[in-house]
């Protein structure tokens, strides 16, 4: 900010860099300052992240786990279980851990392979920041989760 002339002060700088270093490792990344830009999902989009929440939640206790994806999610066939590497269970765990990263960046959390709504939330406010409009962005959420019930 310096080099281009911006007329901030060190203070004023330090301030806006910590604004957008949210993960505070001293570095601005991409998804930092594009979710800094466009800020939180609007309600709609809150809207169709908690109705796949709701769905993916089968036995409703408000949190996603391994028991949860069973059947929905399949690791029978990636290379890491297929060698022998990993068991199909490590592979779920690894793939709830991808919906807690964001959360636990921001928060200094370690994953625990058990997905809060929170943190379904935070990772989809991730893939928001990126998404103009609020009906693709439905659609991508449709076509990932099967919101409208019909498989094609």
């Amino acid at each position: 900010m310096s080099d281009f002339g911006m007329g901030l002060s060190d203070g004023d700088i330090k301030v806006l860099f910590g604004y957008f270093d949210s993960n505070r490792n001293n570095l601005i990344e991409y998804d930092e300052f594009l979710r800094a830009i466009r800020g939180p999902m609007n309600e709609a989009r809150k809207h169709v992240v908690k109705k796949a929440f709701l769905i993916m939640d089968k036995d409703g206790n408000g949190y996603l786990d391994y028991n949860d994806l069973v059947g929905v999610y399949s690791g029978k066939f990636h290379p890491d279980v297929l060698s022998k590497k990993k068991t199909e269970k490590q592979i779920l765990e690894e793939f709830l851990e991808t919906f807690e990263t964001a959360h636990n960046v921001r928060h200094n959390d370690a994953p625990d392979h058990v997905v809060t709504a929170e943190e379904w939330e935070e990772y989809y406010n991730n893939v928001s920041a990126s998404i103009d409009r609020d009906d693709y962005f439905a659609v991508m959420m449709n076509n990932a989760w099967n919101l409208d019930g019909k498989r094609v």
